[in-house]
């Protein structure tokens, strides 16, 4: 038997492939494509929206924001990465027509147009709400996890926490039987503990005599 054929890479052809036929009629791209130009960019608030009279052609806004979609939709956020895929990716090829921006073009564009990728998003729940394709039965809210400088003494895990949390409740527990037996003899027999009658806790005062501070019971004694 033999392996599956395929065409090489030398052979010239009559016909050349077009980047449309490459991308599939279900690939998310053709929808990034359609959205974007949808969009009425001057509302929206990006800069170049319409072009200059004068000075060097610039990128259109929608080509890089078709760009900045794509990214965000397969987990690419360097802009020096999305530079690299405009180079490489059929899909890019498609969606930017053969442009390819460089790192800083794509890093600026993301840089001035803040306020405006914001209503972009807006704009996009707005649509899919529209459209019913929001289920409103879950709310996710994105949270960030930052390592941080912690030694292995203080770093707990949910095992560790919950042995932790089993010992305090069990000494929690002595100490109030022992201060409810305290509590009992004190009430009944009228008997000090010794840790009250102790020197270390026992009352201190003034004593005029010029001996400085002592103990009351001292004091009394002599």
């Amino acid at each position: 038997m033999r392996y599956i054929q395929n065409i090489s890479r030398e052979q010239t052809r009559l016909l050349p492939y077009s980047v449309e036929e490459m991308v599939e009629e279900t690939n998310p791209v053709r929808v990034i494509h359609a959205y974007v130009d949808s969009l009425p960019m001057e509302t929206l608030g990006f800069e170049r929206a319409e072009p200059a009279q004068t000075g060097r052609p610039a990128y259109d806004p929608r080509d890089l924001l078709k760009l900045y979609i794509y990214g965000y939709l397969n987990r690419i956020r360097s802009s020096r990465k999305l530079m690299t895929e405009c180079r490489r990716n059929v899909e890019l090829f498609y969606l930017l027509n053969m442009l390819r921006p460089d790192f800083r073009t794509i890093a600026d564009f993301r840089k001035r147009n803040r306020k405006a990728l914001k209503e972009v998003f807006r704009d996009f729940v707005k649509a899919c709400a529209e459209l019913k394709l929001l289920g409103k039965e879950t709310v996710a809210i994105d949270g960030t996890k930052i390592r941080a400088s912690n030694s292995k003494k203080k770093s707990y895990t949910p095992e560790i926490l919950e042995k932790r949390s089993n010992i305090w409740r069990s000494r929690n527990a002595e100490l109030k039987n022992i201060w409810k037996e305290w509590t009992r003899r004190i009430r009944k027999k009228k008997e000090r503990p010794s840790w009250i009658s102790s020197r270390k806790t026992c009352p201190k005062s003034w004593n005029k005599s010029g001996k400085g501070w002592q103990n009351t019971r001292d004091i009394k004694s002599g």
